[in-house]
C-alpha cells in the first residue's frame, strides 16, 4: 500500500532483511528505551493507536504511530484500518508483509496480521496533577506484563484519569502488557517509573486522597460504598470514615506480596475488598478492578 503520489512499494517478504531486524529490536527492552518506541499487536489495539495519532495530530501534538506493517488477508478483514491509516494529515504509510515477517518482528507464536511502530506516550506526573483528576490507579512494584495491562485496561473502563507505576514495576511497554491492554494504553495518561512518596506527596498537596489496597485493611470496601449510597440519599452518616465520591488514588500493591509497610504507611486509610467465600483472596488484577469501579460509581452517581 502506498501514499499518493508515491511508487507502489514491494511486500516485505524476507524474515531476515534489515528492517525487520530494526523492528524486531522493539520487542526487547534496550531496543525501546534507546528509541522510545514499542509495539502495538492485532487489529484493537493498532485501531485505537490509529485514532490516537489522529487525535494527538489534530491538537497539534506529536504523531503516536510511526509505521504499520499488515498482510493483505488482515487489511481485507480490516479495511478499516488502512482507511485510517491513509486519511490525509495521517503521515503513515502502510506496508505489505508477509505472516513470516510479521512473526519475526513480533514475539507472538501466531501473529494477528498486523503491528504498528508507536512512540512512547507516558506523560509527567506533573502533567496528571495539573489535570485535577478524580480518580488515579497506582501500581507499587507490580512484576507481572500480563497483570499490569488488565489493570490498566481496568482503570480505563473505569473511567479513571490515569495510570501510575511505581519504580521497579514492570514495563508497560512490554509486547504482552500491551496486549493486555487491548488498546487501553491508548486512552488515558500514563506515568512510569515514579517515586511513590513523591507521588502521594503531589496528590495529597492536590486534594486527592490516598487508599491503599490492602487485605487487612481497617475499614471495608462495602461500609463504603454503603456510606457513598447513603450520602446520596442525604442521611446522616454517624462516624463516617471516608468518602468515595472525593478524588482519589487506589494503591495496588505487588502480586504476590501486596503492598509493603512502608507503602501502606503513605495512605490515608488501608481498604479490605470483603471475601465472602473460601478463596484467600482476590488477584491484584480483580481486586483493582472492584475498588475502581466502587469509587467511579460513588463519583457518579448523581451526575
Amino acid at each position: 500500500m502506498n501514499e499518493p503520489g508515491r511508487p507502489p512499494a514491494e511486500a516485505m517478504t524476507n524474515p531476515r532483511a534489515d528492517r525487520v531486524r530494526d523492528v524486531a529490536k522493539l520487542v526487547g527492552r534496550s531496543g525501546r528505551l534507546k528509541r522510545r518506541q514499542f509495539l502495538a499487536e492485532g487489529p484493537q489495539a493498532v485501531r485505537e493507536a490509529l485514532r490516537a495519532h489522529h487525535d494527538c495530530l489534530a491538537a497539534g501534538g506529536t504523531a503516536v504511530v510511526e509505521a504499520i506493517y499488515a498482510t493483505v488477508e488482515s487489511l481485507k478483514k480490516f479495511p478499516e484500518l488502512l482507511e485510517s491509516a491513509s486519511a490525509p494529515g495521517s503521515r503513515l504509510q502502510v506496508r505489505i508483509a508477509s505472516e513470516l515477517v510479521l512473526a519475526a518482528m513480533t514475539d507472538t507464536v501466531s501473529p494477528q496480521g498486523v503491528v504498528a511502530v508507536c512512540n512512547f506516550v507516558d506523560v509527567p506526573l506533573e502533567e496528571v496533577i495539573a489535570s485535577k483528576p478524580k480518580l488515579i490507579a497506582m501500581l507499587c512494584r507490580v512484576q507481572d506484563p500480563g497483570n499490569a495491562g488488565t489493570v490498566l485496561r481496568a482503570a480505563d473502563a473505569a473511567g479513571a484519569d490515569a495510570v501510575i507505576f511505581s519504580q521497579s514495576s514492570v514495563d508497560i511497554y512490554n509486547p504482552k502488557a500491551v496486549r493486555s491492554t487491548a488498546g487501553s494504553i491508548f486512552h488515558l495518561p500514563v506515568v512510569l517509573g515514579a517515586d511513590l512518596a513523591e507521588v502521594v506527596a503531589a496528590a495529597s498537596a492536590a486534594g486527592i486522597g490516598i487508599l491503599a489496597a490492602d487485605g487487612y485493611g481497617q475499614l471495608n470496601l462495602d461500609l463504603l460504598q454503603d456510606e457513598s449510597a447513603a450520602r446520596s440519599f442525604d442521611q446522616e452518616i454517624p462516624d463516617a470514615t471516608y468518602d468515595l465520591a472525593e478524588p482519589t488514588m487506589w494503591l495496588f500493591g505487588n502480586e504476590a506480596q501486596g503492598l509493603a509497610g512502608e507503602e501502606k504507611a503513605l495512605a490515608d486509610h488501608r481498604v479490605a475488598v470483603p471475601v465472602y467465600g473460601a478463596a484467600e483472596s482476590l488477584n491484584l488484577g480483580t481486586a483493582a478492578t472492584v475498588c475502581l469501579y466502587a469509587s467511579a460509581r460513588a463519583q457518579r452517581r448523581g451526575v
